[in-house]
């Protein structure tokens, strides 16, 4: 039998600054990160590519070209790709005012500016441009309807930028966004949007929170007396969620999570991010990943060509042990045997 080789297999470079710094633990270096990607292995399977965070310390956004072709020759020479990357928005709220929103559209240029020279260097053969709302759930609450219009007319004049460069901008599911902060606030926000270039991006671990309506409740999907030994409730419930969003996702995240919220330095408290072993998550990864991956009939979507692991928020001798990385690949490895495609190439 063939080995599936589609989607690839991604691992995330940002989580060694997410949830770090001067209040939590040092950041890991991007060479760090890069190395322990290349380095995981699981029966002759390794990684095939990484997605990467536009911002310091890890990525100069305003690098010279040259700088980028060093940057694209140190990745492909670990035989990796380069995917989705993370546009650093976090300077302009997009429901602020016309300066904060003149600079997150700015912000969304210039990624995608920085993701189209990777593109022109042949290591960067798939991916969006990831985007949120780089607002609080608490001033998006104070004038809901407002605010999401704002949001919306941000992400539209962000999409029309990032079309010249036949870029797709992602939304990023996570609870701590607001106007995204919920899977009906998410969708309210896209349909506001109406650009054929805005998609959903799902992590299995941050979007899993929509299902317990956490800073939503009215959107809750699982029974407040949830007893988590109900897997058929719990699968229910996935697919009501995944039927929702699915139609717009256009990258995805395998992760796992424990049905709690966590956050570390600097970063509100969100889906908590699990290992792939952990005891303790309530997924099972790789059938779970099946509602995301596959449409309601069973069939493979093919929605986007490489599946990332997104492991933010972990102490700093986790993400060093290189045992963490090979437990992370084996559960993706298992994703892709069960919801992956043969191409020849």
């Amino acid at each position: 039998m063939t080995q599936n080789n589609y989607p690839k297999l991604h691992n995330a470079t940002w989580p060694g600054i997410v949830g770090k710094g001067p209040d939590s633990e040092p950041i890991i270096s991007f060479d760090t990160m890069l190395e322990s990607t290349a380095a995981a292995e699981v029966d002759g399977v390794k990684f095939d590519g990484v997605d990467i965070g536009l911002f310091d310390p890890h990525i100069d956004l305003d690098m010279s070209d040259d700088g980028i072709k060093k940057l694209a020759e140190k990745v492909a020479g670990l035989n990796l790709n380069i995917g989705s990357l993370v546009a650093p928005i976090w300077g302009g709220p997009a429901m602020g005012s016309k300066e904060d929103r003149a600079l997150f559209v700015e912000m969304v240029r210039k990624s995608c500016l920085f993701g189209q020279k990777l593109r022109d260097l042949g290591v960067r053969p798939n991916g969006i441009v990831r985007i949120d709302s780089a607002s609080s759930v608490e001033k998006w609450a104070v004038d809901p309807v407002g605010n999401t219009k704002l949001i919306a007319q941000t992400f539209r004049e962000a999409c029309d930028v990032a079309a010249d460069f036949g870029e797709k901008l992602a939304a990023e599911g996570e609870i701590c966004w607001g106007g995204m902060h919920s899977w009906r606030a998410m969708i309210d926000t896209l349909e506001q949007v109406d650009r054929p270039n805005i998609g959903f991006q799902a992590d299995m671990s941050h979007t899993f929170l929509y299902l317990l309506g956490y800073n939503s409740p009215q959107d809750r999907i699982l029974p407040k007396d949830f007893d988590w030994n109900d897997r058929a409730t719990l699968t229910e419930a996935l697919k009501t969620l995944t039927k929702a969003l699915r139609p717009w996702t256009i990258d995805f995240h395998v992760a796992q999570n424990d049905g709690t919220v966590f956050g570390s330095g600097s970063h509100d408290k969100t889906g908590r991010h699990c290992l792939a072993s952990d005891p303790n998550g309530k997924l099972d990864i790789a059938t779970d990943a099946g509602h995301w991956l596959r449409d309601e009939q069973g069939e493979l979507t093919k929605a986007f060509r490489h599946l990332c692991w997104d492991g933010c928020m972990f102490p700093n001798e986790v993400m060093t042990e290189p045992k963490t990385w090979n437990d992370i690949l084996s559960a993706m490895v298992k994703v892709r045997e069960k919801h992956g495609w043969y191409e020849a190439e």
